[in-house]
């Protein structure tokens, strides 16, 4: 048999399923890409994590890839059912192998999909504090005002006690006055410094009033809101502004005074 009539009944032969195949495989990644289109638009809806949408849209892709392929090689003539359950048996010694990789995946799909913190709100977890950077399907990033980072694996925090303080934070601040004291004068400087700062948010309204009538002095309280990450500089720029707007003012910040008395024979 002659080259050319043997390349002709290899065409006979297998042409049709090598073009069905082709066919195929155009097919599924037409579908792979319709599908990653379609839950990309989902995903946005459910107002997911941009590397985590990413990370499932991938996930889904390779899934009809992968489908499509198993088609092919059985429309080729190829025996799939000793490789799917030779990727079984694999799969199953991979997940032993994997264990603690595979429940921080699973821990990160429950953080996903459940929401309990976002990126930006500051939350209180396994004893660390920070505002969330990053979450990803492995684990959550948190980062300290120092700019200090970390990373604490997705399965240490389901099923952890979580304190969430949001996007914002309240202040606690407290300052003494003397008992002779003009207090609507004093709780009025101390409302228009917090008009006057802008990191203060206007909505939640700050509380201010006296808080308790101390030994030395009256002790008046300030429960500002802001941002989380102008916590720390928000602290610091009031009590310097309380300080100045007083001294200015002429009311005295007292401080604790013990009298001693000698008693000496007659």
């Amino acid at each position: 048999m002659s080259v050319k009539d043997l390349t002709f009944d290899l065409v006979i032969r297998y042409g049709f399923q090598v073009l069905g195949a082709v066919v195929i495989l155009a097919v599924g990644f037409v579908l792979a890409r319709w599908a990653g289109n379609l839950a990309q638009q989902w995903l946005v809806r459910q107002d997911m994590e941009p590397p985590v949408r990413t990370l499932i849209v991938r996930v889904i892709k390779i899934l009809v890839l992968a489908f499509t392929l198993l088609i092919v090689l059985d429309k080729l003539g190829v025996q799939i059912t000793p490789l799917i359950a030779g990727i079984g048996v694999a799969g199953l010694g991979v997940s032993f192998a994997l264990q603690g990789v595979l429940s921080n995946v699973m821990a990160g799909l429950t953080i996903i999909f459940t929401k309990p913190y976002r990126v930006g709100e500051y939350i209180d977890i396994v004893g660390e504090q920070g505002h969330v950077s990053t979450i990803d399907i492995f684990s959550t990033i948190l980062e300290h005002p120092d700019q200090s980072r970390v990373v604490i694996p997705n399965r240490k925090i389901v099923g952890e006690i979580l304190h969430n303080y949001g996007t914002i934070r309240q202040l606690s601040l407290t300052v003494g006055v003397a008992y002779n004291t003009d207090l609507s004068k004093a709780l009025a400087l101390l409302r228009d410094l917090l008009a006057k700062n802008p990191r203060v948010l206007k909505e939640p309204a700050p509380g201010v009033g006296i808080k308790t009538l101390a030994d030395s002095a009256i002790v008046l309280s300030m429960s500002p809101w802001v941002k989380v990450l102008d916590y720390g500089a928000a602290q610091g720029e009031l009590y310097q502004a309380i300080l100045e707007q007083f001294r200015a003012a002429n009311i005295d910040i007292p401080f604790p005074q013990l009298e001693v008395r000698m008693l000496t024979g007659s």
